[in-house]
């Protein structure tokens, strides 16, 4: 099997697309393809170890082929249960796709246990079907990668309320580009707005944390950080009103 073909299969095991392989490793999506379609020479040692973490598989084998794709130690499980399909209600009607929320505990393997402070409870799931997806979220790492996440703390108000539902993406692992993510530092999950922006010291970037609601100031945060993880990134927030 050459080095392309271990990184196609590496991307069918892990649900991610090229993009967001090319993202991840700082790469464009011409030249994942190229080295997948055996266009161009294989990526180097260090290209080869971030896909392979980003796409959780053994760096040794996706580099040579030797060993299993998946070590013994790395952690296989998906943050939520994949997505799955649901007889619709209306008859002859194509199936609804039922998206179903982040798992904060044991499906977390090595990471531990992640705590959402001020959660008024949770939203299970969503039944949408494929045609509001299509039109509603057309850009995505893969249908597998979405679940739902029940907003959780004030911070982030205005853009979206304590208990208000969002849809993330688990697919997206890093900060390319200024968005809102779901995230950790240790234990603690946050959602919050980030963007990068230089280093004051020269080395690369940092990382600027924010929160919509003023109350809150913006704190920075090294993306070298080890106690950071990128748990996704929020596509779509639905925003309640109380009367």
């Amino acid at each position: 099997m050459s080095y392309g073909q271990r990184l196609q299969e590496a991307l069918d095991h892990s649900g991610k697309g090229r993009k967001a392989l090319a993202e991840a490793i700082g790469r464009s999506v011409q030249a994942v393809g190229d080295v997948i379609n055996g266009k161009s020479k294989a990526f180097t040692a260090e290209n080869n170890a971030k896909a392979a973490e980003f796409l959780k598989v053994n760096s040794f084998w996706l580099a040579t082929g030797d060993g299993s794709m998946v070590s013994d130690t790395q952690p296989t499980a998906h943050p939520a249960p994949a997505p799955h399909e649901a007889p619709s209600d209306a008859p002859g009607a194509p199936p609804d796709l039922v998206i179903t929320e982040f798992d904060t505990g044991g499906g977390m393997d090595t990471t531990g246990r992640l705590l959402l402070d001020d959660q008024p409870g949770t939203i299970k799931s969503w039944r949408v079907t494929h045609e509001w997806l299509r039109l509603n979220v057309p850009n995505h790492t893969g249908i597998r990668n979405l679940c739902i996440v029940t907003g959780f703390g004030p911070s982030m108000r205005p853009m979206f309320n304590p208990g208000d539902p969002l849809l993330v993406d688990t697919g997206v692992k890093t900060v390319t580009h200024e968005g809102v993510y779901f995230f950790r530092v240790g234990d603690e999950g946050y959602i919050k707005m980030i963007q990068r922006v230089p280093d004051p010291h020269g080395d690369g970037v940092m990382l600027n944390i924010i929160s919509k609601n003023p109350d809150y100031p913006p704190y920075p945060m090294s993306p070298k950080n080890p106690h950071f993880e990128v748990l996704g990134k929020v596509l779509t927030v639905w925003r309640s009103e109380q009367y």
